[in-house]
């Protein structure tokens, strides 16, 4: 990238930690309780979004908070089948040694977020998660809010993502968008990609 990044944003299942393990089991309590017919293979299409918005997206309309709830008890119960990637760590600490600031936006719920950051100790102070007052993807408005808590410059910043969602609001948002081809989507044509996260400081210039 021939400009300054001084912002990374950073999705977080499929960029920073692979879960798709965990939300398998997790998917998997919600069909047997619920009687649901869509399979983990169904839900993982739309991997990236808001949890409601999947639902809704599989035309699961009905018991919506009693799913939620179940989803995130389980999701929680099974944190040890959560990894984080190879090179994470060691990346980000190189980041921030550089004075690079950084986020994670995520369509995961807060509680659920900050557990994960805290069992890794992801050295990322800013989280945002979709709120009442921050739409989630593929809205800008979590993007807008992590500039804004980072006090950042929008031309200088980029997001990592890993689904065609992560692109939809990196777009939506006018910044700079790098595709983690090692994450949950199939390849994607996109200007910037990382074949691992070890691969980003080279993408980033810094």
């Amino acid at each position: 990238m021939k400009k300054k990044i001084s912002l990374i944003l950073f999705d977080l299942d499929g960029v920073l930690i692979n879960s798709k393990p965990n939300m398998k089991i997790s998917w998997n309590k919600v069909r047997k309780k619920f009687n649901v017919k869509k399979n983990f293979s169904e839900y993982s299409k739309y991997i990236g979004y808001p949890f409601f918005k999947i639902l809704n997206k599989l035309s699961i309309k009905k018991n919506q908070k009693e799913i939620h709830k179940t989803y995130n008890s389980a999701s929680i119960k099974y944190l040890k089948k959560i990894k984080l990637y190879n090179g994470v760590k060691n990346e980000l600490i190189f980041f921030k040694k550089k004075k690079i600031k950084m986020a994670i936006v995520t369509s995961k719920d807060r509680s659920r977020t900050i557990k994960i950051v805290k069992k890794f100790k992801i050295p990322i102070k800013h989280i945002v998660c979709p709120s009442k007052v921050a739409r989630g993807k593929p809205y800008p408005d979590q993007i807008n809010k992590a500039i804004k808590m980072a006090k950042a410059n929008k031309a200088e910043t980029v997001y990592v993502g890993d689904m065609p969602v992560d692109f939809l609001l990196s777009k939506n948002a006018k910044i700079k968008f790098i595709f983690a081809k090692y994450g949950y989507a199939k390849n994607k044509n996109f200007k910037y990609t990382i074949e691992n996260f070890k691969n980003l400081r080279n993408v980033v210039n810094i």
